[in-house]
């Protein structure tokens, strides 16, 4: 496939980070965007950055609104500071960078964090995605993939989560916003013929992870003597995904835009468009992206714990608001229309993540001195 120009947003995000390397490796042409908020340790998002040859020095030095940095390791790479609510920023990067596809993953990122500040989600989530969508159609860019969230499912009990049950039901903001994107996604597909393709990701973990999700607050608590809040008094479980078999899945779906459903699969008559949920007649398909492998609490952290080398303490909770017993991905739509099949073993990418974390903090520890 020849090479193409791609815009990553949320670059500087656990995600964005890994999937504008692999971008990269293979080719093509990355503009990554971030605003690189501070709803988690910025330090991180910057070295994440630096992997990608940009410069906090250079950031942090422009005072321009839309100021262009040139990656000092990749040629066919470049970074923009900025937000995806601002609309008339967004619009002028659209607009003189033209691109080919564009991959969007920044979003105000927390199903418990939404509760505390609910403002934040609907001017990223909503009204940035808005931008995106209207950026998109005014600049001819016909090829959106985007980020949802497993947390959709909401109070679903039937479980594989799978893209043809309903999702009427959240139990979140942070949930409610990535259904409106979804909507917001289809509309844009229907009338514009944008092909737009959400992926409902399960619970992703791995080197440069987020510090608010669980690997990341464990590992930080068990290393440092402290105990570790098990919700639920343990008895849940996650679709705990490696993030290269994460990004493996993304970058099938950048190569393959959505198309409109043929009708004779689902014997369609004009009069009656009883279609199920996640397919269309537009050029718009929504996936579950997940290790299709739903492994419990306990087991997770019995596993981190051999890694370290060292047992947790323990503190057993009760069920947090806006949570979840259990996830579990049905991925058989990206399995039929990719081969997408994630092989990374739990007991390996916890491996991979530990030395990770090990060697990212003695670095930091080793700087601060």
């Amino acid at each position: 496939m020849p090479s193409r120009k791609i815009l990553v947003t949320g670059i500087a995000g656990f995600i964005g980070h890994a999937l504008a390397k692999k971008l990269l490796a293979r080719g093509d042409e990355v503009v990554g965007l971030d605003n690189i908020n501070d709803y988690y340790d910025v330090n991180l998002k910057y070295a994440r950055l630096a992997e990608l040859g940009i410069s906090r020095e250079d950031i942090e030095k422009s005072n321009s609104k839309f100021k262009i940095q040139n990656s000092k390791l990749f040629p066919r790479h470049k970074f923009i500071k900025a937000n995806l609510e601002d609309t008339q920023t967004i619009y002028n990067i659209f607009e003189s960078e033209k691109f080919d596809a564009v991959c969007n993953l920044a979003a105000q990122a927390g199903v418990r964090y939404s509760i505390e500040n609910p403002h934040a989600y609907i001017q990223s989530n909503v009204v940035g995605f808005m931008n995106i969508l209207e950026a998109c159609r005014h600049n001819d860019v016909k090829n959106l993939s985007y980020a949802s969230s497993s947390s959709v499912y909401g109070l679903n009990k039937s479980q594989p989560f799978k893209t043809s049950d309903h999702t009427d039901h959240p139990v979140s903001l942070y949930a409610a916003t990535k259904k409106s994107g979804e909507m917001m996604a289809h509309t844009y597909s229907h009338l514009y013929n944008i092909s737009t393709t959400g992926l409902r990701f399960f619970t992703v973990y791995g080197p440069w992870g987020r510090p608010d999700m669980a690997p990341m607050l464990f590992a930080d608590a068990i290393l440092n003597d402290r105990a570790i809040k098990v919700f639920n008094h343990g008895n849940m479980s996650r679709d705990f995904t490696y993030i290269d078999d994460i990004v493996d899945g993304i970058i099938k779906v950048i190569d393959n835009p959505a198309t409109p459903i043929d009708n004779s699969k689902f014997n369609i008559k004009n009069s009656t468009l009883n279609l199920p949920p996640q397919v269309s007649t537009a050029p718009y398909k929504i996936y579950n992206i997940g290790n299709n492998a739903p492994v419990s609490l306990m087991e997770f952290i019995e596993t981190l714990e051999t890694s370290l080398e060292k047992k947790a303490e323990k503190n057993f909770m009760d069920m947090q608001d806006g949570d979840v017993v259990s996830t579990y991905a049905d991925t058989s739509g990206l399995i039929n229309d990719f081969g997408y099949k994630p092989d990374t073993k739990l007991s390996d990418g916890i491996g991979e993540f530990v030395k990770w974390y090990k060697d990212f903090y003695s670095v930091k520890e080793k700087d601060a001195k």
